[in-house]
């Protein structure tokens, strides 16, 4: 396996999952307290670390590129699709520090959105467009 695809299939590792969601709370605290420093270095500190250990070790991502998820991912998870969820949770961090819950929940739903991309808006199959 390249390092691209550890790159693209280190995303769906639980560990991995669980770190990007889990430091949302306390992130999502610190912006509320107007604590700047520490909300990006909760945001970006855990998920950084976790990231790289499952990036630089031996950790087998092999069977998350065989799976349905891995192929959705190759599909759907462009650089294009990151940059969004990325968008999304920097909506959230602001619609935190400003206390407007209605921001925060179109940053999560930007990001959830950006997840279910493929889902939603499906790419279409070379024979799909031939018959048109």
């Amino acid at each position: 396996m390249t390092f691209r695809e550890r790159v693209l299939y280190h995303q769906v590792h639980p560990v991995k999952l669980m770190t990007d969601v889990l430091v949302t709370i306390p992130a999502g605290y610190l912006f509320w307290q107007h604590k700047l420093t520490a909300a990006i270095t909760i945001s970006l500190g855990p998920p950084l670390i976790v990231s790289a250990v499952i990036l630089l070790s031996r950790i087998d991502l092999e069977h998350y590129k065989r799976s349905v998820l891995g192929q959705y991912l190759a599909v759907y998870m462009t650089s294009f699709v990151e940059a969004v969820r990325l968008l999304g949770f920097v909506v959230a961090a602001i619609g935190f520090w400003f206390h407007n819950i209605w921001l925060v929940l179109v940053g999560f739903l930007i990001v959830v959105l950006a997840w279910l991309r493929g889902l939603l808006a499906p790419k279409r199959r070379s024979a799909d467009k031939a018959a048109r």
